[in-house]
C-alpha cells in the first residue's frame, strides 16, 4: 500500500459512524450485511449511513452488490491488512513480533 492509499485510509477512518459500520462490516465477514441493518447496529438514519458507506467505498475499504433490492456492503479485507501491513511494516526497528496482539498472540499459542 503507498502512503497516499493508507491517509485515505486512515481518513475515511477517523468519523465515529465510519468506524462503527466498518466494525460491523468486519463482524459480519464476508457476506457482508444490508444497508438497512448496518444503519440499525450503527444506530443512523439508512440516508445518513448511504453518505458514510460512500466515503468508506471511495477510500476502497467497503465494496457494495446488489441482492433483489438491497445494497449488500462488505469490508474489503485485502485493502485491511493492507493498512494493517503498512502500519506494521517496519514495526519495533525489526521485531515484528513485538507487534503481534493479544489476539494474535493467543492465536499464535493454540
Amino acid at each position: 500500500m503507498e502512503m497516499i492509499n493508507a491517509v485515505a485510509v486512515l481518513a475515511a477512518l477517523a468519523q465515529e459512524t465510519r468506524l462503527s459500520a466498518f466494525r460491523a462490516l468486519v463482524a459480519a465477514g464476508q457476506n457482508g450485511l444490508p444497508a438497512g441493518e448496518i444503519a440499525a447496529q450503527v444506530g443512523v438514519p439508512p440516508n445518513t449511513l448511504t453518505f458514510h458507506l460512500k466515503e468508506l467505498s471511495h477510500a476502497g475499504i467497503v465494496s457494495s452488490r446488489n441482492e433483489g433490492r438491497y445494497v449488500i456492503y462488505r469490508a474489503n479485507f485485502d485493502a485491511m491488512r493492507g493498512l494493517i501491513d503498512y502500519l506494521s511494516e517496519e514495526c519495533c526497528g525489526g521485531h515484528p513480533e513485538y507487534c503481534l496482539t493479544e489476539t494474535t498472540r493467543a492465536g499464535n499459542a493454540a
